[in-house]
């Protein structure tokens, strides 16, 4: 009898430590930081001409929590001094603007193109752009290109398409491939663009 009640307890334990381990490994395996691109902090410029520009990759250094950086796709790069209308697109940290709406010099806008990727994208769409509303925090409604992990506390981009409509009415395309810098460092956001400089909507060969 004590025989069987020690290999009951023996049997007992064991499966107490085994669900103990599952439910232990159940919480840490959620906790573990994702692995995610990285890229340097900055690009060097990619200047365009009067034709299909990419794709290129470039990465804008927007660790600055209260300075935007400007970018212009004829450029190919930061725009240093760009005045009311030689940028595209603005961006401080995970926020992006564009050069368009009330209160900025420029025609520019941006379509969100939910589900589609960015190779599939061929030509420009005519119309849906949205534009950036001006103020103390100034924002395109209704626009997030990542999703958060609430856990990891990672941004990860929706692999959405987007199609910028610039400050002088051109066209450009774009994807987010990453968040961070060099050593999983938040700012350094990065994006594969195509632009055109003919002025035309289309957007590939």
């Amino acid at each position: 009898m004590d025989g069987r009640l020690s290999l009951a307890h023996v049997v007992l334990s064991a499966v107490g430590v085994l669900f103990t381990a599952v439910m232990v490994m159940l919480v840490i395996a959620p906790l573990r930081r994702p692995e995610v691109p990285e890229y340097p902090p900055e690009s060097a410029p990619s200047p365009a001409g009067q034709s299909l520009h990419g794709p290129v990759v470039y990465t804008i250094d927007a660790r600055s929590q209260t300075e935007w950086r400007f970018f212009r796709f004829a450029a190919g790069g930061i725009v240093s001094d760009p005045g009311d209308s030689a940028w595209d697109l603005a961006v401080r940290r995970h926020q992006f603007i564009v050069n368009g709406g009330d209160g900025f010099g420029g025609r520019g806008g941006i379509a969100a193109l939910s589900g589609v990727a960015f190779d599939s994208v061929r030509e420009a769409p005519v119309g849906d752009y949205l534009v950036t509303e001006a103020g103390r925090d100034s924002t395109i409604p209704d626009l997030r290109w990542y999703d958060y992990g609430f856990v990891s506390h990672i941004l990860s981009p929706r692999g959405d398409a987007y199609v910028v409509r610039t400050a002088d009415g051109r066209y450009a395309k774009f994807e987010v491939l990453s968040y961070y810098c060099t050593g999983a460092l938040p700012g350094c956001l990065t994006i594969r663009y195509a632009y055109q400089g003919d002025g035309s909507r289309r957007l590939a060969p």
